[in-house]
């Protein structure tokens, strides 16, 4: 990421072959002409900038409001995994097409919070994710909750709230801690289906009050595109709720999803919107990387440098992070009001924890890609907001060309012809590397990106977009549409009656009672999801005719119908 300008004359391009070797693609590359010709020993021959960057840096401050904001996080990266990734695929003088013309950049503080309050310095995906997704820092292992618990409005909530389009795209399972901060609330990230859910976070499950599992969630958010992996879980059946017994699956079918499960059925999407909704599971688990290569080791230093490879698990069927956000910008593009995107490159930090350096190059080259999409589509249109971050910082370090370090080491030919040693050594040479708790950069184009530049928190990018937005976030404002519905409207004593609500998108639960003159029955608290709930009671012993009341707990919005009792 750089706040500079592209000097053409000396910029390096790279003219890349493909090679078989031992039945593998062989990605390799060989500096063009126009490269051979720049010299970096010679007088400024290594400097970025062609001249005073004053005008450009001011004529890239904007405090306007923006039609759409385009939030991109590459995942576990550091401003170290963006120059391994520069230095292998365009030279250490080199610029990342997406990333490096980003004009206004800063760095932003990552630290979460214990749930006693005090500072945890080296933070989780799901911490970090809450914090930009609610503007509350929280717990590691925390969905979208305070720390005590306390469901936070995030930001596609808000902006679906206020009107907008909105879109949660991901190379990980749509249920890992990104992309489900901003879609759900729940005690503990791993709480993907109702399964884990009924075991490890019983005050989420819908068999118990809560909003439901993580998938449950997503599908009563109802983010008009959805795309990423994670298709095993809605395998699981629903516990409890209106679709009790039914396969997530068979649910988002049912509720009116449009579900495609490869690049050819996602070109063949022409429309997204709240009627269909699209949702892409592209595989079961997380999405294959690009790239494949040598495993970082004890003495991986030591060995000759060597290329990355194309991954043979990643099939042509499969579309790429750029094709799903520029899928996701099509399709999102096409409202009056504008739309709100969240887009992750997932294995960056997955790759990182495996000490596998081609594989995180590879997901930095893919994601940087997505950001260009976008960066391109926001020049184009004139009123959108870029902003592309990392969640945490992770452990790749260059070291010495050739040296061996404690922990693991892996030697790579860089584009260039020049070895580069990368090393990992927050854990064991065979252990899952670790986080670490460094600031990282966030850089950013358009209305209000201005605010990323100096030194800012996480926290602060929920406040930054939400005013690029102008969202509107009083709770009553949002419930002002709100609905409540009972049946049958007329019951026999003792039998069941269910009670609707429906656009309580200010609050995080309500509370239903029945009514008549002094008589007050309570029908019991629930948790909200997307604004609506279904509660589940019995109609009174005494014959008449009684208000169902819903109140919002947040908005004290108060919606109200009618039910008769009989004998």
């Amino acid at each position: 990421m750089s706040s500079g300008t592209t000097n053409s004359g000396r910029a390096r391009r790279l003219t890349v072959s493909a090679l078989v070797a031992g039945g593998m693609l062989v990605v390799a590359a060989v500096p063009s002409a126009a490269a051979l010709l720049a010299d970096p020993s010679a007088h400024g021959g290594a400097t970025q900038l062609s001249g005073d960057n004053t005008s450009t840096i001011r004529q890239a401050v904007n405090g306007g409001k923006a039609r759409n904001v385009i939030l991109l996080i590459g995942d576990g990266m550091g401003a170290s995994e963006i120059t391994i990734a520069r230095n292998y695929q365009y030279g250490a003088g080199g610029r990342l097409p997406g990333l490096d013309s980003l004009p206004l950049t800063g760095q932003y503080t990552t630290y979460s919070l214990t749930k006693d309050g005090k500072p945890d310095y080296v933070p989780d995906s799901a911490a970090t994710g809450s914090a930009w997704a609610t503007g509350t820092k929280t717990y590691d292992n925390a969905i979208s909750v305070d720390i005590s618990g306390a469901p936070q409005r995030t930001l596609l909530e808000l902006a679906k709230a206020n009107g907008f389009k909105t879109g949660d795209v991901s190379t990980a399972e749509i249920q890992d801690a990104t992309p489900a901060v901003q879609i759900a609330h729940v005690t503990l990230r791993s709480c993907y289906g109702p399964v884990a859910t009924t075991a490890n976070c019983p005050e989420n499950a819908l068999e118990k009050g809560g909003a439901g599992s993580i998938t449950e969630q997503l599908l009563s958010t109802r983010p008009d595109v959805t795309l990423g992996g994670g298709s095993a879980t809605f395998t699981q059946t629903a516990a409890a709720g209106s679709y009790q017994g039914k396969t997530l699956m068979e649910q988002a079918t049912s509720r009116g999803y449009q579900v495609v499960g490869d690049k050819a059925g996602l070109d063949g999407i022409r429309r997204a919107d709240q009627n269909q909704p699209v949702l892409g599971l592209f595989s079961t688990g997380n999405m294959p990387v690009r790239w494949i290569g040598p495993p970082a080791t004890a003495d991986g230093g030591t060995l000759a440098p060597a290329r990355c490879e194309l991954n043979p698990a990643r099939l042509a069927t499969i579309p790429t992070l750029k094709d799903m956000t520029t899928k996701a910008i099509s399709l999102l593009k096409n409202t009056d009001r504008g739309f709100f995107l969240q887009v992750e490159g997932a294995s960056i930090d997955k790759q990182d924890h495996a000490a596998n350096a081609c594989g995180q190059i590879g997901e930095t080259i893919d994601f940087d890609e997505a950001v260009r999409a976008a960066l391109d589509f926001a020049r184009k249109d004139g009123n959108t907001t870029v902003l592309a971050t990392a969640d945490h910082g992770h452990t790749a370090q260059i070291v010495e060309a050739g040296s061996t370090t404690p922990g693991a080491t892996v030697n790579l030919l860089t584009n260039e012809g020049s070895p580069m040693t990368i090393n990992y050594a927050t854990a064991p040479v065979t252990g899952s590397q670790q986080h670490t708790g460094t600031e990282v950069p966030i850089a950013g184009y358009g209305p209000q990106a201005a605010n990323v530049v100096g030194l800012i928190d996480q926290t602060d990018v929920f406040f930054i977009i939400s005013r690029a937005l102008n969202l509107k976030t009083d709770p009553a404002e949002l419930s002002r549409r709100a609905t409540v519905s009972v049946a049958p409207k007329s019951v026999i004593v003792g039998h069941g009656v269910v009670v609707e609500a429906s656009k309580f998108l200010g609050d995080s639960k309500i509370s239903v009672e029945l009514r008549r003159g002094s008589t007050v029955i309570a029908l019991g608290t629930q948790s909200l999801n997307a604004g609506g709930a279904t509660v589940f009671g019995t109609a009174p012993s005494r014959p008449g005719t009684y208000r169902v009341v819903a109140t919002g707990v947040d908005s004290a919005v108060q919606r109200t119908a009618t039910i008769t009792v009989r004998r």
